[in-house]
């Protein structure tokens, strides 16, 4: 089973994230991929994410803890 690691990796289109990183600084940063993100969160985590919500996460380590709220 993939990591919640592996898994942004492969939404944000690269090889490995690590929890410093910048949300907003990936290339594949858009609206697309805060919809896959909400997605994942609701199929994997049972956790209903807005939009706004996520946009106001600056980090990938700030995602991952609110994905495992």
């Amino acid at each position: 089973m993939k990591t919640i690691y592996e898994k942004l990796a492969e939404l944000l289109e690269v090889d490995v994230v690590s929890d410093e990183q910048i949300l907003e600084d990936f290339e594949s940063w858009d609206s697309l991929t805060v919809l896959s993100i909400i997605a994942l969160a609701s199929e994997n985590y049972n956790l209903v994410l807005r939009a706004d919500e996520i946009r106001e996460l600056k980090t990938v380590g700030n995602l991952v803890s609110k994905l495992k709220d």
